[in-house]
């Protein structure tokens, strides 16, 4: 283990060397318009909509990022909040406001689908309940275009972004059993294809999909909505600035003035946007790693496994779905731990508040202001220029994302070649993600992390783990946006 002595010394040898000889960090490009992602996620979703005014506020976020990700279908549902009636009106009226701004936002970026390509995707479900619309006899638009795109030769993952009950769901299921017989490989390379997101158990299907297809990859906060990990979206947290969900951030930012698609978000009735984690984390932000859920980002923080009956809220509200012991493990809630980052008025930029968050929910609110930013300035690509709208910086590393260094050796973490599209000035900020590697205790930042080349030194270890390091990268225009890098550092014993 290296001495203290020995890391100050090393560590101005590094960063001497490495301001001589690497280019200044935040050279900045301007690009017009960014391009859109090579490979975007596929989804379908599933939707309660007008059950509460919250799946339209989802709706009129999602539309915003339809150029990222590839949205299937948009399936109107019924769910315990709303058992006898589906409202696929209301999506269409909803796209119809996002057609008046499209031109607009391809100003900005590339890739959005067009207002009539979005109205063939609108599909209706059985308006009955949970598992009264599951059986022979028992199809629908919804349940047949969910196969139709599952047996697609596209071999994308296909994620089910479930807002509401998800009967629609289960009964496609059904049908694929019924339809494939005895073709139990076909089966299983068709749901192998299927990745689902529901929004805490909505309706009684939920249950009966997990125990009748338990290798679905599937995440939920089953049990009571206090349980709930998306809960963190629009929870009120004492201690932090909450003004980026209150109800003036919401109609200064995306309600008003903001052309006819901010106009068609609607006022929060319980509470905001209570389904938008179920798709945060395919957004390409650097951050996000679909398919690993262990690994944290803008929709949560979950771990596979099977939880206790007792531990998930079951005497909680759930709208009246019951809630049962779990048959399998699933991917479930995660706790994180967390010191949010507070601004300096002199001297470093910023510090770690001394306040420390843990728990299901800290998972997800940790990275609240970023995306709630985020919206705003897509909200703003529905009116304005080019030239007068913020867009997000686009981080780089000047190394791999993937390290291997040994028990107490000094390494630089490095964002050299970072650009801003807009020539904004840029904040850098590195830390280390213990959650989501196998090390669990936190690597401090043995320099200033608001650089952009930040040092750090690898602890003692008697076996060989694995660090999450996260860069963060701010611009300074209006409003600010994040963007991301994930560095994966392995340790091995000397």
């Amino acid at each position: 283990m290296l001495s203290m002595r020995q890391i100050r010394i090393t560590r101005l040898i590094v960063f001497t060397l490495s301001w001589l000889i690497l280019p200044t960090c935040g050279a900045f490009a301007e690009t017009h318009p960014a391009a859109a992602p090579a490979e975007k996620p596929r989804m379908i979703v599933l939707t309660d909509i007008e059950a509460d005014p919250d799946d339209a506020q989802t709706l009129v976020r999602l539309l915003l990022y339809s150029n990222c990700i590839d949205i299937e279908g948009i399936v109107a549902t019924t769910s315990t909040h709303m058992r006898e009636r589906i409202y696929p009106e209301s999506i269409r009226e909803i796209i119809r406001r996002y057609g008046k701004v499209r031109d607009n936002l391809l100003e900005h970026e590339a890739g959005y689908p067009t207002e009539s390509e979005l109205l063939a995707i609108v599909k209706n479900g059985l308006p009955e309940y949970g598992l009264n619309a599951v059986g022979k006899g028992k199809n629908s638009e919804g349940s047949e275009w969910i196969i139709r795109s599952l047996k697609s030769e596209d071999q994308r993952p296909l994620w089910i972004s479930v807002w509401g009950g998800t009967n629609v769901l289960a009964q496609a299921l059904f049908q694929l059993r019924e339809d494939l017989g005895n073709d139990e490989a076909k089966l299983a390379s068709l749901l192998a294809k299927l990745r689902i997101y529901t929004i805490s158990d909505q309706d009684d299907s939920g249950i009966w999909i997990r125990r009748n297809f338990p290798e679905l990859f599937y995440i939920v906060s089953p049990g009571g909505y206090g349980n709930s990990i998306w809960g963190g979206i629009n929870e009120r947290i004492s201690g932090i600035d909450n003004t980026s969900i209150s109800n003036g951030w919401l109609a200064e930012n995306i309600q008003q003035g903001h052309g006819p698609l901010g106009a068609a978000y609607p006022d929060v009735a319980y509470a905001m946007e209570g389904d938008t984690p179920s798709w945060l984390g395919l957004i390409p932000n650097g951050l996000n790693v679909p398919d690993r859920p262990d690994w944290g980002g803008w929709g949560g923080r979950y771990e596979f496994y099977r939880p206790e009956l007792a531990d998930i809220d079951p005497k909680g509200f759930t709208g009246g779905v019951p809630v049962e012991e779990e048959p399998r493990a699933i991917w479930t809630n995660a706790v994180d731990t967390w010191h949010p980052l507070l601004a300096n008025d002199f001297g470093r930029t910023i510090r770690w508040d001394e306040q420390e968050f843990s728990g299901y929910r800290v998972t997800l609110w940790r990275w609240r202001d970023d995306f709630q930013n985020d919206f705003a300035a897509r909200m703003d690509w529905c009116m304005k220029s080019y030239a007068e709208a913020n867009h997000p910086p686009v981080p780089a590393l000047a190394h791999e994302d993937v390290l291997t260094v040994h028990s107490g050796e000094g390494f630089v973490l490095d964002a050299t070649g970072t650009t801003d599209p807009d020539g904004d000035s840029l904040s850098f900020v590195w830390f280390n993600y213990p959650e989501a590697g196998t090390l669990k205790t936190p690597i401090p930042c043995a320099s200033a992390e608001n650089l952009c080349r930040s040092y750090f030194v690898a602890p003692k270890v008697t076996s060989p783990q694995t660090a999450h390091f996260i860069l963060r990268v701010t611009d300074k225009g209006t409003p600010s946006l994040s963007r991301y890098k994930r560095v994966i550092v392995h340790i091995i014993p000397r």
